[in-house]
């Protein structure tokens, strides 16, 4: 009967080995498969890092610019809050719908 059995199926080794990688890529609770999706949301994940810190960078430098220039802070606020001098009228132009968009939001 033993000898119907194939050689490699003999090597105790060899099956131990064929049953580890069995058991680490379906059965284990950190198995390949969910450690590969693991990785990919890490990669996301620095993907994302790197943006918000590039952003961050952009608003420090932006803080500083409105901290230290009053022109350009009224420029900002006119533009952003829609600020007006006493004298002077504001007339705010809304695009219909179905045109550019733009950072108006309803």
């Amino acid at each position: 009967m033993m000898k119907r059995i194939p050689a490699f199926l003999k090597n105790k080794y060899l099956l131990s080995i064929i049953v580890l990688l069995v058991w680490l890529t379906f059965f284990d609770k950190n198995n390949f498969i969910s450690q590969y999706e693991y990785q990919k949301e890490l990669n996301k994940l620095e993907a994302e890092k790197g943006y918000y810190q590039s952003e961050i960078e952009n608003n420090k430098l932006a803080l500083t610019i409105l901290q230290n220039d009053s022109v350009a802070l009224e420029k900002y606020a006119r533009e952003t809050f829609l600020f007006k001098k006493a004298n002077e009228d504001l007339f705010v132009i809304v695009p219909e719908h179905g045109s550019e968009t733009t950072d108006y939001k309803e």
